[in-house]
């Protein structure tokens, strides 16, 4: 019985090394809580305000929204017009939805493309309360463009792999 139990407890570790952006979004989302838990224990309790915790956790904040966005592009659930497309044929929705997929695809080419030249715009600049350099706040936004760059690739070409159902 025993082992069995340590089989389970294995291939649980093993499905959330398989899932990094999901483990991350817990990662920051536990860690806006313990700052912003932190912040309000020492300004009401310790009557003491901590310059850093305010600031660490709104960069926690950009993080959490940039990866949360790719995470919606992974699973598929950003909000669709799909009454509208499903009015058409099976190959006609195929269509739609490639092209829907190349107008993301190259708005994201530029978003980030745009975000990493910010990015290495702001490196020089120093946050007043952690003393980061502002790349690291602001590079979420690459980072989560290129993730979601990533997942509008891989969602689009198993959908094209799928064989289109007859009408």
């Amino acid at each position: 019985m025993k082992s069995t139990n340590k089989d389970s407890n294995a291939r649980e570790k093993k499905t959330i090394l398989k899932q990094p952006l999901e483990m991350s979004l817990c990662v920051l989302l536990i860690a806006i809580v313990g700052v912003t838990f932190i912040q309000v224990l020492f300004r009401y309790i310790f009557h003491l305000s901590l310059a850093w915790s305010e600031e660490l956790a709104r960069f926690f904040f950009l993080w959490l929204a940039a990866l949360a966005s790719a995470y919606g592009f992974k699973t598929k659930s950003h909000f669709a017009l799909s009454f509208l497309v499903n009015k058409f044929g099976k190959r006609i929705q195929r269509l739609i939805g490639s092209i829907v997929s190349f107008v993301v695809f190259i708005f994201l080419l530029l978003f980030s493309w745009k975000a990493f030249e910010y990015t290495l715009s702001v490196k020089s600049q120093i946050a007043a309360g952690t003393r980061l350099s502002m790349s690291v706040p602001y590079s979420a936004a690459f980072v989560g463009s290129v993730l979601m760059l990533y997942y509008v690739i891989r969602n689009w070409w198993t959908d094209f792999r799928r064989p289109a159902e007859a009408e």
